[in-house]
């Protein structure tokens, strides 16, 4: 099995298909700058340092959803920078419900349904993909990403 073929834009306006990260521990994770949780940003790089060496790789996915991503793609790039030192790899701004939810989404919700309710709930809801492509876990927006690493490490 491999990712799906999702053509996806990052913050800078490039694009990528997610399958370019076959093979690949993934860690999406729907942030936003304006949530109290945004400092998670800086645990998710710490994951980000510590195993992208190993073929692993969180992929931010910013939301106004909540209303809590105001800025534009830019700004929040530079903001997620200055603040929370991020280097991995953030997308333009996306829905994550909703008829108009980005198909990222739609499917990584669809991985977990029955596990999970479908909609997100919050931002910083983070999904985790192991090398085959599949869904193996999802985390709620309040589970510390240094929690995860245990995960992290069990499919690297």
């Amino acid at each position: 099995m491999t990712l799906p073929e999702f053509t996806l834009t990052r913050s800078n306006g490039e694009t990528y298909h997610l399958n370019d990260y076959n093979d690949h521990v993934l860690l999406i994770v729907n942030t936003a700058t304006g949530c109290g949780l945004a400092p998670q940003m800086s645990e998710l790089e710490t994951l980000y340092q510590t195993y992208k060496d190993r073929q692993f790789t969180v992929l931010g996915f910013p939301s106004n959803q909540f209303k809590q991503e105001k800025v534009s793609d830019g700004e929040m790039a530079n903001t997620c920078q200055l603040n929370f030192g991020t280097t991995f790899p953030l997308n333009q701004k996306v829905q994550v419900n909703g008829e108009h939810a980005a198909p990222i989404f739609q499917w990584l919700k669809s991985e977990c349904r029955g596990i999970f309710s479908e909609d997100i709930k919050w931002n910083f809801t983070k999904f985790l993909i192991n090398r085959d492509g599949q869904v193996v876990k999802r985390y709620a927006p309040t589970t510390s990403p240094k929690s995860i690493a245990k995960d992290i490490e069990k499919y690297l």
